[in-house]
């Protein structure tokens, strides 16, 4: 997203070029407990930027409990999204346009868990998508996850993002990133 929003205003830092010139690097931490990633570079001594989806409770307090770890820290910053996930920023065209599969979400959804649905049930199966394992579904969610945070993102325009980001959280992070990463903050 950063790449589409740079070339649209080039105030706003690329993080792939800044990745690719070793200004940055992404830690994916991938869920989890994100208050083992409170400290953990610490001792290493750079500035850091961590962006925690909201979730949902109890998940939020604990990722809430994190950010304000981090944040007292030096040239560190940590954020917990508006929306519950980073997919939730999705325009529902962009999601469209990389799968064909024509979705509505809130803030709140569970975007992944919808569109991973609507994929499996446009096929025929003899099991409904409830009755599955849990860890089937997880891993079909996963797979969706994977592909809107490359296809879907690369179907979004300023323009959508603006639709569905109309407080600027996205934008106000690059610039945080860039600022941390020149020695600000």
């Amino acid at each position: 997203m950063s790449t589409i929003l740079h070339a649209a205003d080039p105030r706003l830092p690329d993080l792939d070029e800044m990745e690719r010139h070793q200004e940055i690097v992404f830690l994916p931490a991938g869920g989890g407990d994100a208050r083992s990633w409170a400290w953990r570079l610490a001792g290493l001594g750079p500035a850091e930027f961590h962006l925690l989806d909201r979730d949902v409770s109890p998940v939020t307090e604990a990722r809430r409990e994190t950010a304000e770890i981090v944040n007292r820290r030096p040239h560190c910053r940590a954020v917990l999204t508006s929306f519950r996930s980073l997919e939730n920023y999705l325009h529902p065209d962009a999601i469209f346009e990389a799968s064909g599969l024509r979705v509505e979400f809130s803030s709140d959804d569970h975007v992944a868990d919808l569109v991973a649905r609507q994929a499996y049930e446009r096929q025929e199966h003899a099991i409904a998508w409830e009755s599955l394992p849990a860890r089937t579904r997880k891993r079909r969610r996963d797979k969706v996850k994977a592909w809107m945070n490359t296809r879907a993102v690369d179907r979004m325009t300023p323009d959508r993002l603006a639709q569905r980001d109309p407080a600027g959280e996205i934008r106000s992070w690059l610039e945080t990133i860039a600022r941390l990463a020149h020695g600000g903050e």
